[in-house]
């Protein structure tokens, strides 16, 4: 395909300090970058669309980078060689990013890209909100994600299921690239980031590749999973019936009946016992007092804490936390 984002130019610059700003300003501060090797010399473009839960940017630059997620945001990022081969790396794992294979970035993970000097190297940067994923995942197994969902770092796209994920990203370009008003609806690209999601989540290998393998579970409706998935993403926040219900697109009446008739309990109380579930395995797995991880969670009131996690674990979280 042609160069895509043509009417979406962000930065064309000689100065690769231009592009590290346009990338921090198309990524919307959920990445840091950094030169790897000095700034260099070179021609450097970035062409992009953000919108609230991605951003897709097409690079030009022959730039050595280092991109570190910031602290706090969760998202996924996508690279897709489209011209030439970059050398990347991710925790120790490397990869070539050309037109046969992309690269797979998990929630907190560095990147370096090292683009060959022997030809011009161009890719396409795609950014996913974790929530997507999670929401995704949710629809497809009846349950949020009990942790992270993090993939393996080289996505073949030569094989039938890569070529699916390639595809759909394409297609999600022309849409962009168009020009016509439909594509530019905010739901409609939702739409098709979704199905990018549910692709990369059934053809690239990841920490929950078994789960998926199950299939979803039984008579669980799609506004109770993405239910599920609102509050599993949202658990450190203030979280309303009136909030589910919107992240359900359903009236607060009818998801609570969700809930009460599949999972035996209202939506509310769904929140508090996963919150106890996450303070308990924090208590298990750090060094931080009950209180600070208590807080974390969203309680406010730690007298009513302790007596609900006593009701859920049958012991006192001080008695959790001498265990350790």
């Amino acid at each position: 395909m042609q160069a895509p984002l043509r009417n979406f130019l962000i930065t064309r610059s000689r100065n690769p300090v231009d592009l590290l700003n346009a990338a921090t300003r198309l990524f919307g501060g959920y990445v840091a970058t950094s030169p790897l090797d000095g700034l260099g010399r070179g021609d450097h473009e970035l062409r992009g669309v953000a919108a609230h839960d991605f951003a897709v940017g097409y690079f030009a630059s022959p730039l050595e980078v280092r991109v570190s997620s910031a602290e706090g945001l969760r998202s996924y990022f996508v690279n897709i060689g489209m011209s030439g081969a970059i050398a990347a790396s991710r925790g120790g794992l490397d990869v070539t990013l050309d037109t046969a294979t992309a690269g797979v970035v998990n929630p907190g993970d560095t990147q370096e890209l090292r683009p060959a000097r022997s030809a011009p190297s161009h890719f396409l940067g795609l950014r996913i909100d974790a929530a997507l994923v999670d929401q995704e995942y949710a629809a497809l197994t009846g349950s949020p994600p009990e942790s992270t969902v993090r993939f393996d770092f080289a996505l073949d796209l030569t094989k039938p299921k890569g070529r699916a994920v390639r595809l759909l990203v394409h297609s999600l370009l022309e849409q962009l690239d168009s020009g016509d008003p439909l594509f530019q609806r905010a739901e409609l690209q939702r739409s098709q980031l979704r199905c990018i999601v549910t692709a990369l989540l059934l053809a690239q290998p990841h920490s929950h590749t078994d789960e998926l393998r199950d299939g979803p579970r039984p008579g669980y409706p799609r506004s109770l999973r993405a239910a599920l998935a609102f509050i599993e993403a949202n658990l450190a926040e203030r979280i309303a019936l009136g909030d589910i219900a919107k992240a359900a697109d359903c009236a607060p009446r009818t998801i609570s009946s969700a809930f009460r008739d599949r999972l035996g309990l209202s939506p509310m109380s769904y929140v508090r016992n996963r919150r106890l579930d996450r303070i308990r395995q924090d208590i298990l797995t750090t060094t931080d007092n009950v209180g600070t991880i208590a807080y974390r969670w969203g309680v406010s009131h730690l007298g009513r804490f302790a007596g609900d996690y006593r009701g859920r674990f049958n012991e006192l979280p001080s008695d959790t936390a001498a265990r350790r």
